[in-house]
């Protein structure tokens, strides 16, 4: 055993001394040897661009041959030389550079460049790096400004979501679903019938008001007339948005398509600090005219008044001989509508696909329970809090993970005020 490890520590200090065999150098280049092209232009970005002539350039093919060649009065240079398939080297004399003229900090003088390619570009990096580059700092009044947009948007869906749980208890999965409907229904109309984008949007919301007071009468009115169980109805909320996604899913073939109006919206800037379109600005006023419709409606009529007299006590609300029915009826066509016209316009951003509820539902969950379940007021400020959150978090975590950060804060709001921001503390037991 010992004599086995002498010859191995010997034959190892052989191939130490000896190191690895040196291939000849014609043996580095794999090919027959043809005419090549290496181009370039020096120009100094501490001089405004200006260039740099003079500076003495040289080739090195992959056989060792040298190919020598020096910048011209505009900065170009372009050598001839031969070579095979192999690495080509390009050094820059540091010593032949203006006085005054120097690379950037950090660049190297020599590059590689492999390849089969006849004409070859190479870049040496001459002057300060005046690049102007935009900063975490400078993206955040454009992340802002889009969350507002996005959190107005979803502020509809989340108002929708929590008129209904106010009236009637029910947490319901299949609202994400009532989003891509609306999305679907527009782009039915507007590309598939070649309507008017204008005129695709309100048929859109007249069959969503229809949708919604269909599911009321046939499905969630009998479910509360047997007295079904909150939790029972949640389960069958959620059997819904399975059933609304694969017959969404296979409406649109499985497939993400655009309308064919106002996709393409041509951006302006706001001083230097974000860029908006008409289109947005059209979208942000729809969103505050109809937010601020229902809310106020809720506020201040006589229909509002009921619903919030259903949503306190349904059975106090009946003996005063308010129509409990027809105003969670009611609820159910308003908010579907909300939802809908909320899948419209989160169209534009996410394409009509079948998948926009499955990744707006959480939100909405977390916009409702970090402003307050129930509260109107609550689903707008939790919506707005949300958008912007999620699109601020990208200067710190990739964007295609910054819906986490919404469900962060559903978790912190959970833990710290479970009522939410505007919701009302009650006792349990």
């Amino acid at each position: 055993m010992a004599s086995i490890l002498a010859m191995l520590a010997g034959l190892i200090g052989v191939l130490a001394f000896v190191g690895p065999a040196a291939a000849p150098a014609s043996a580095a280049c794999d090919g027959t040897a043809i005419d090549k092209t290496m181009s370039g232009r020096l120009v100094n970005s501490a001089d405004d661009g200006a260039p740099v002539a003079g500076v003495a350039i040289t080739v090195t093919n992959c056989d060792g041959e040298t190919f020598p060649g020096e910048t011209s009065d505009d900065g170009s240079f372009t050598i001839e030389f031969s070579a095979g398939i192999g690495p080509v080297q390009v050094d820059l004399d540091p010593e032949t550079l203006p006085e005054g003229v120097t690379m950037r900090s950090g660049e190297p003088t020599t590059q590689t460049l492999t390849g089969s390619l006849t004409e070859l570009n190479v870049t040496f990096l001459i002057g300060p790096d005046n690049r102007d580059v935009e900063t975490k700092a400078d993206r955040i009044p454009g992340l802002i400004y889009s969350g507002l947009l996005f959190g107005l948007i979803l502020a509809m869906a989340a108002l929708g979501l929590s008129m209904v749980f106010g009236t009637t208890g029910l947490t319901n999965f299949s609202h994400g679903e009532l989003v891509t409907f609306g999305a679907v229904m527009a782009f039915f109309f507007s590309s598939t019938l070649a309507l008017p984008f204008l005129l695709a949007v309100p048929l859109t919301l007249l069959v969503a008001f229809g949708f919604g007071w269909l599911q009321d009468t046939a499905l969630w009115r009998p479910l509360r007339k047997r007295g079904t169980g909150l939790i029972a109805m949640m389960i069958v909320s959620i059997g819904l948005q399975f059933l609304l996604r694969n017959v969404l899913a296979y409406s649109t073939g499985s497939r993400t398509s655009n309308y064919d109006e106002y996709v393409t919206a041509e951006g302006k800037d706001f001083n230097g600090w974000f860029t908006y379109t008409n289109r947005d600005i059209v979208i942000i006023i729809c969103c505050v005219v109809v937010l601020l419709s229902v809310i106020l409606t809720l506020s201040y009529t006589r229909l509002g008044r009921a619903t919030r007299a259903v949503a306190d006590n349904p059975a106090l609300a009946a003996s005063t001989g308010i129509n409990v029915d027809r105003v969670i009826s009611l609820v159910w066509i308003v908010g579907t509508g909300l939802a809908a016209l909320s899948g419209v316009f989160l169209g534009f951003t996410l394409g009509v696909t079948y998948q926009i509820g499955q990744l707006t539902l959480l939100l909405l969950f977390a916009a409702c329970c970090v402003g307050g379940l129930g509260s109107v007021w609550g689903a707008l400020i939790g919506s707005l809090i949300i958008g912007v959150l999620i699109d601020l978090s990208t200067l710190v975590i990739p964007a295609d993970l910054k819906n986490a950060g919404a469900l962060v804060l559903l978790v912190v709001i959970l833990l710290v005020r479970p009522q939410g921001l505007l919701g009302r503390r009650e006792r349990i037991g």
